[in-house]
């Protein structure tokens, strides 16, 4: 039987050879909306990985619809810049698609030269924190006409196809929801009359390119956004772009503002599908699910029941640019997993630095591939199995040494195990597991449950030690802390001790976040319960709610700084903190504790000392480097690099991307 994810699709007469779509992502590697070498190389990878149409972008329609990272098609002058890229990608074996769109009220004034963003109405944006200006009839004639010219530019410069935005809360989508369409003219009020500027860009579009060439438009199924379109309306919306504009929808979901995860790691692969299925239903064109599909059999199980014709697998080929070929080759244990981190690939758009990844050093730095391997083979030795020491070791084999891996538990994967055991952290367990795969593919000797010591490592006599021995947990100097209520974090999230039913937590970091959402999750109901009991309509959808997110625990977590959780990711910490709320979890913050006392602690907030009645302590403050061996190591002259955290407690990107460098640079 044939694979479903392999049989080729037709859009508008476009043969696309798999059913494997790579969405536009904002990728930051333009320079002054130039395609840049960066960008080629990017997308020449994951056309060579085997994904059947490629979506680059989004590209601007003029000057005010996005910023100077973004791939620019306001202008004739980007043209050899988007030929280079549309051959690019159509030379490594995949056909090439532009999207094209106008980020509204979700451009920033500081991109623009000052320029106030532009939108159906001035409604302030609470992602920018700026309040736009509201377009003119004229305004919205030009705009339309900008977005006809960047099409007919796309298809000057050789694309295949052209995408049109329609969704995320762009200047389309505003247009199409109240909440940013307050307007009393033609183009505002009813539905009919808020969808006409959508309308009238795909109509333009479709002049500019031609009735045969092929035409997506990507576009929410829901919103997320309470008072915004209804999932009817976009439905309706759907039905009328099928009809004669469009020859593809690709399904997104949510605004940037909306309070529902989208692309984290607590949001289950495929969630959002049944937004594609419900449009499918109505529409005859081709439909294309999207968010979280992150490996070849969900996708294959999406298709096969009928709930898209396609899948739409963006960071999931920026960790594995090779994914549709492992899949269609039957390697498919051989597939690095996005684990929706979000850590490389949006975190680093807040900073306006290009898209990296956890998963793979190479994300964003495709040109190293073509490193040449060393001419003067290693012995090299990694002490430290965790994500920085697996990378490292990866990296120093496949530059041509000699490797061995020493790890002084009995398994790879160090603290992303930790990482991993809190609700909806799970994928990080899969990353481990991914990258113990990678090191056994490439016949690395790995020695478990084997500490090193100075003897060892004169015995093994290697030219050159990585070492990534991590941290361990930072024990704060408070009287009391010998008590037996006192427990270690990661001790709690192993499982190895068991919490009263009042707990304190020391530390409102990251790991004290994760703590507390872990151990708010003990006594409430899990998915599987929640549907058994729904479906059976044994308890109302209210109770069941409750019982979902009330727990048997009375947790409080405390913090020395003015704000929780100041190290966690931007685009995970707004879900972290909602939960905190969700599941009742208080907070302290700007509170000292100044000692642990038989029946809880003793805190000091503004000047004042109060005592915290509590039946479990947990020290969540901190990680502290381990860097017990490095003295042993000096004094045997064998040159060492330190990575990790046991060079500085950081990220777990930091630490892949440490791991990395350290082991590319063994010449």
């Amino acid at each position: 039987m044939k694979d479903i994810l392999f049989q080729p699709i037709t859009l508008n007469g476009l043969i696309v050879k798999n059913r494997i779509y790579l969405p536009a992502m904002h990728l930051g590697m333009a320079h002054d909306f130039e395609v840049t070498d960066q960008i080629v190389d990017f997308y020449a990878l994951r056309a060579k990985g085997g994904a059947g149409l490629i979506c680059a972008g989004f590209a601007t329609v003029d000057e005010l619809s996005g910023n100077t990272q973004n791939i620019g098609a306001h202008d004739d002058r980007f043209i050899p810049g988007l030929q280079k890229l549309a051959a690019a990608i159509q030379a490594a074996g995949s056909t090439a698609c532009l999207q094209i769109n106008h980020a509204g009220r979700y451009n920033y004034s500081f991109f623009t030269n000052g320029k106030q963003p532009v939108a159906p109405s001035a409604v302030a944006s609470r992602m920018t924190g700026e309040t736009p200006k509201e377009m003119t009839a004229e305004e919205i004639h030009e705009t339309v006409n900008a977005f006809a010219s960047a099409a007919a530019r796309a298809k000057k410069a050789g694309f295949d196809a052209v995408e049109v935005l329609s969704g995320t809360g762009y200047l389309i989508s505003e247009f199409l929801s109240p909440l940013t369409n307050q307007r009393t003219d033609e183009y505002g009020g009813s539905f009919k009359n808020r969808m006409r500027f959508g309308i009238e860009v795909m109509e333009a579009v479709r002049e500019a390119v031609g009735k045969q060439f092929p035409l997506i438009v990507r576009m929410n199924g829901n919103d997320f956004m309470p008072g915004g379109n209804s999932r009817q309306e976009l439905k309706e919306y759907a039905v009328v772009m099928a009809s004669g504009l469009a020859d593809a929808l690709c399904i997104n979901v949510g605004w940037h503002e909306a309070r529902v995860p989208q692309i984290v790691t607590c949001v289950p692969r495929g969630t959002f599908a049944y937004l594609a299925r419900g449009i499918r239903e109505k529409v005859s064109i081709p439909v294309i699910a999207s968010h979280r599909i992150n490996d070849p059999e969900t996708a294959r199980e999406l298709i096969g029941n009928a709930m898209c014709d396609m899948v739409a697998m963006g960071r999931s080929l920026i960790a594995d640019p090779m994914l549709p070929e492992k899949a269609r080759q039957g390697r498919e244990n051989e597939i690095v997993h996005c684990i929706g981190c979000a850590q490389g690939c949006f975190d680093n758009l807040f900073k306006l630095k290009h898209v990296e990844c956890l998963c793979n050093p190479l994300a964003g730095y495709e040109n190293r591939i073509r490193e040449s391997r060393t001419a003067h083979p290693k012995k090299v030795m990694v002490i430290g199995g965790g994500a920085a020491g697996m990378t490292a070791a990866l990296a120093a084999h496949d530059k041509g040494h000699s490797v061995s891996l020493y790890e002084k538990t009995g398994c790879l994967g160090g603290q992303l195990f930790l990482a991993a055991a809190p609700p909806g952290r799970e994928e990080f367990a899969q990353f481990a597991g991914d990258l113990a795969r990678q090191v056994r593919l490439r016949n690395i000797p790995v020695f478990l449950n084997q500490s090193v010591d100075e003897a060892l490592v004169q015995a093994e006599k290697p030219d050159h030690i990585i070492l990534a021995t991590g941290s361990s947990p930072f024990i704060p100097e408070l009287p009391g802390m010998d008590l037996p209520h006192v427990v270690s974090a990661s001790d709690v999230l192993e499982n190895k001790v068991v919490t009263g039913t009042r707990v304190a937590i020391i530390g409102g970091g990251a790991v004290g976040v994760e703590t507390a959402l872990f151990l708010s999750e003990k006594g409430t109901l899990s998915a599987a319960m929640v549907k058994f009991l729904l479906v059976n309509r044994a308890e109302s959808f209210e109770t069941l709610y409750e019982m979902a997110t009330k727990g048997s625990k009375t947790i409080l977590l405390i913090e020395m700084l003015d704000k929780i959780g100041k190290d966690i990711g931007k685009s995970t910490k707004w879900g972290m903190m909602q939960d905190l709320s969700r599941f009742g979890i208080k907070t302290l913050s700007k509170t000292k504790v100044i000692q642990i006392v038989p029946d809880g602690l003793e805190v000091e907030q503004d000047g004042q000392v109060q005592q915290i009645i509590a039946d479990t302590i947990v020290v969540a403050a901190g990680s502290k480097s381990n860097t017990g061996l490095s003295a042993g190591i000096k004094k045997t002259g064998i040159t060492c690099d330190i990575i990790g955290d046991a060079k500085k407690v950081a990220t777990a990107l930091d630490a892949v991307h440490s791991g990395y460098r350290a082991g590319i640079a063994i010449e």
